[in-house]
């Protein structure tokens, strides 16, 4: 550089010059147009960030019109005994609310020492906070939530929602977020806001909200939580997941000391307090709990309930079924069922005791496979495909989906697998589910309430939710078991019989075009005359179809329609021309069928004097808060049967189990009527009983229908199992028998007063018997089946006088049996009592061998008791008649 006096002077002339001068101020100029420009912009900026401010602080929702309460809460419901049995909640929903002044104030502070310092101290947004933050975005680019407070936390979590949000999303939600907080704050105190955010926040392990935290996690009420265990509840808050006491104790316990720290350094614990927390070995006891998460398998009463809940909530609600189904597992209903889980657990373990069945038991499928084909397309496949595989394709017409075992059933599986791939594809998904075979439904109600106590919807593992319930859902055909509800009971009521009414177990076709013949369980052997105690006794079908074709089937209908069954079809709802108001209707063949439930509140509606009572399922269903929304403690019921009916009926159905096809269903300690019930092909077993306190009913089949059942099972055994153990601690009980039934000596061939030596002199014995009779239908009519006959020896016609060798002896008139009305194969059948039968055809026959008249002597009783004489012919040989063996369904 030249800082001589010579350099001096030309670098001020350089300055000096026009040249210097004109750049000098142009750079001035530009830095003074950049200056203002740079101001321009932040003004321009500061501005539009205000106004976006500003548009997202309007957009935000008026504070007047948020509601900061959590939405979901878990549905309770509760046993017979007020025992809790089962949770109903859906993601979020698994919360029981619980009062501020219910929560600890040692829990409270916990959440405001870790959460919110100064809560207590600001107006719902934390400056300091927020200048910390702040920091921390500009040193590190993160979003630190470090600034919320808990009443900006309450308005994420109730108002905002705010999951997966972008970055725009999440800086427009802070704004409104702060916004709202102060606004907030100026409407709700700062109790009723930290009392929300409690019952909100997520605490890990599927809890929700402090109170079932601690109920969860330490068994105990939330106001029992001491410090420590306060201070691990309080920790879980930030992480849900990683901070779970159960699963990561640990991680936790580095949280809770910094909760009790920072409740200690901001004075609201003592130093002893603190030292008393540490040393407090609190996740011993978690892991000692054996923490149990609520089983996301309901049972299959809780799913009957479900059910039941959304209807009567429609119905009487008048919700939609969304609203319903929203209300039950959001809402925090306490349900009170009607459950007996001592009953129930008896009645699980008999149903599933694996001695029952044979070693052999089988298994059916539930199959879904998924298939990519060729060309990008997804096609679906299940059991059913598979089924019309083997049936159509293979030819195999017999085939089932019952296999012996699961290896057996892969083969099938791959091999149809196989033949959907033959043509290229790829498979996308595949599952297979097994379902043991038989199976098994059964209930049981209280008949005094119509309380239902047991539902067992099956037997094997239950894998889903309102899944098949075969207990409330599966209709099947319920054979004899019908008997007492659609032809005895009806008849009974009307007066068209007695217990002691005598019918003609012989052969009988159905009524009508086309009709075919009715057959008993040993096809084509009859019983001859006997009383409807016997018919009932043994289960005979000739006398239910003949006393149901008396008071005819229009009439049984009506009565299984007072009994209580939905699944009837009116001629008026035929289905391709099939309805229930059909002489088989005394059989139990009907167009669908019936439910278990149904069978059981039947049978109930008789043991509890005749009156129907419509199964309940629960007794109150309260709100959150305690009101109740739904009483079923006055359930709906009406009268199907007089006393006197359903006394007679009960007294007939203990002679079932007393010596009838029920006997191996009798308890040792009770009084127990019932009916069997058994369909054609013994694809459906049943029996539906009583005792003087419960009435169940069990069935047994194979879910397709595709199978006859092993007599190795005894349905019957295993209800009086289960029944005679849930009775073992209860008085001997009686059925209660009403005023007006009174005790008459009959005879058993008429069900009419006996005549003397007549009655008392049949051949096979005296036939006087005493019979329970109602007294406006006692009889007064004398025996008129009971005649004494004189034979001619030698033609064995009915005697004239003249006959030379003749004998007298004592007969049954009974009429000629009906001659097949179509042309059906011809089979043989017997009658037990035909060797001492005679029709008023052949009393018409007298001898004239030995030149007599044709006139001839018998005696007989009539309704006055006298007697009258003729000679009749014997009649010892067997008679036989042919009828078809293809029709008619068997049911015992």
């Amino acid at each position: 550089m030249n800082f001589g006096k010579q350099g001096i002077i030309q670098k001020k002339k350089r300055l000096n010059s026009s040249g210097s001068r004109l750049g000098t101020k142009l750079g001035v100029t530009v830095v003074k147009l950049l200056f203002i420009a740079v101001i321009a912009v932040i003004v321009a900026g500061s501005c539009l960030a205000l106004g976006a401010t500003e548009g997202i602080i309007a957009s935000a929702p008026d504070v007047s019109t948020i509601d900061v309460s959590p939405e979901g809460y878990a549905t309770k419901i509760y046993d017979d005994g007020g025992n809790e049995i089962q949770t109903l909640s859906t993601s979020g929903s698994n919360r029981i609310y619980v009062d501020v002044e219910d929560i600890p104030i040692t829990l409270q502070h916990a959440f405001i020492a870790i959460e919110d310092e100064r809560f207590y101290e600001h107006n719902g947004i934390d400056i300091k906070g927020i200048f910390r933050a702040g920091t921390v975005f500009l040193s590190t680019g993160r979003m630190s939530e470090g600034a919320s407070t808990i009443t900006q936390q309450l308005l994420k979590n109730n108002v905002f929602k705010a999951y997966n949000e972008s970055t725009v999303e999440k800086i427009k939600r802070k704004i409104q977020e702060q916004y709202l907080a102060v606004k907030l704050e100026t409407v709700m105190d700062k109790q009723t806001i930290i009392g929300n955010y409690l019952n909100t926040i997520n605490l890990g392990n599927g809890y929700y909200g402090v109170q079932t935290a601690a109920q969860g996690y330490f068994g105990k009420d939330v106001s029992e939580l001491s410090l420590s265990e306060c201070a691990v509840i309080a920790s879980i808050t930030q992480s849900p997941s990683s901070l779970n006491p159960v699963k990561y104790p640990a991680e936790n316990q580095k949280r809770q000391l910094k909760v009790l720290n920072n409740m200690r350094n901001q004075g609201y614990i003592s130093q002893a307090e603190y030292d008393e927390a540490v040393s407090d070995d609190v996740y011993a006891r978690i892991q000692d709990k054996k923490i149990e998460v609520a089983s996301s398998t309901y049972s299959y009463f809780v799913d009957a309930l479900i059910d039941q809940l959304i209807k009567d909530l429609m119905e009487q609600k008048g919700y939609t079924e969304t609203q319903a189904t929203n209300m039950i597992y959001k809402n925090g209903l306490q349900v009170y069922s009607t459950q007996n889980m001592s009953m129930q657990q008896i009645a699980d373990n008999v149903i599933n005791d694996p001695d029952y069945y044979p070693d052999n038991t089988e298994l059916s499928i539930s199959y879904s496979l998924a298939v990519k084909d060729t060309k990008g397309n997804v096609n679906y496949y299940s059991h059913y495909g598979l089924l019309d595989y083997y049936k159509k394709d293979k030819g195999q017409s017999n085939f089932t989906l019952i296999f012996k075992d699961k290896d057996d059933a892969q083969t099938y599986i791959d091999e149809y697998k196989n033949s959907i791939l033959a043509n290229g594809g790829e498979v996308v998904s595949e599952s297979v589910s097994y379902i043991v075979q038989p199976q098994m439904s059964f209930t049981i109600m209280d008949q005094h309430t119509g309380q239902v106590k047991v539902i067992v919807g099956g037997r094997g593992e239950k894998s889903g939710n309102r899944t098949l319930n075969r207990a409330v859902d599966t209709m099947r055909q319920p054979g004899s078991s019908i008997k007492p509800l659609a032809d005895y009971g009806p008849a009974l009521d009307t007066g068209a019989i007695t217990l002691a009414t005598a019918i003609d177990d012989a052969p009988y076709y159905y009524p009508g075009e086309n009709s075919k013949l009715v057959k008993n369980y040993f096809v084509g052997e009859y019983r001859g005359l006997m009383s409807v105690r016997t018919a009932l006794k043994l289960s005979e079908n000739v006398p239910a179809v003949k006393v149901l074709a008396q008071i005819t089937p229009q009439v049984g209908f009506n009565y299984l329609l007072k009994f209580g069954f939905s699944t009837l079809i009116s001629p008026k709802e035929a289905v391709n021309g099939n309805h229930d108001v059909v002489p088989s209707l005394a059989l139990g063949g009907l167009t669908y069928g019936v439910h278990n439930i149904e069978m059981c509140a039947a049978y109930a509606a008789i043991a509890n004097q005749g009156t129907y009572t419509q199964p309940v399922y629960y007794t109150q269903v309260k709100d959150k808060d305690g009101n109740v929304i739904l009483d079923n403690t006055q359930p709906l019921t009406h009268t199907v049967l007089k006393k006197s009916t359903s006394w007679l009926l009960t007294n007939a159905l203990e002679s079932v189990t007393a010596a009838g096809t029920a006997e191996a269903a009798a308890l040792s300690n009770q009084p127990t009527a019932g009916k069997t019930g058994t369909t054609q092909n013994v694809t459906d077993k049943w029996f539906c009983g009583y005792t003087p306190y419960y009435t169940a009913a069990i069935w047994l089949g194979y879910d397709d229908n595709s199978k006859e059942l092993s007599g190795y099972i005894d349905h019957r055994k295993m209800w009086r199992t289960i029944m005679q153990e849930i009775h073992d601690n209860l008085p001997t009980g009686s059925f209660e028998k009403p005023d007006d039934i009174v005790e008459t000596e009959v005879c058993s061939q008429s069900g009419k007063l006996p005549v003397a030596g007549l009655c008392d002199q049949d051949p096979r014995g005296s036939q006087l018997v005493t019979e329970y009779f109602s007294k406006d239908n006692n009889p007064t009519d004398t025996c008129d089946v009971h005649i004494k006959v004189t034979i001619c020896d030698d033609t064995g016609e009915i005697a004239s006088a003249n006959c030379p060798h003749k004998t007298t002896k004592i007969m049954i008139k009974k009429a000629a049996i009906v001659k097949n009305p179509s042309n059906e194969d011809e089979t043989t059948y017997t009658t037990w009592d035909q060797e001492y039968a005679i029709t008023e055809e052949q009393l018409s026959k007298v001898c004239t061998a030995h030149g007599g008249s044709s006139s001839g002597s018998t005696s007989s009783g009539n309704s006055s008791g006298t007697t009258h004489s003729t000679t009749a012919p014997s009649s010892t040989k067997p008679t036989t008649s042919s009828h078809s063996n293809t029709s008619g369904t068997t049911r015992r």
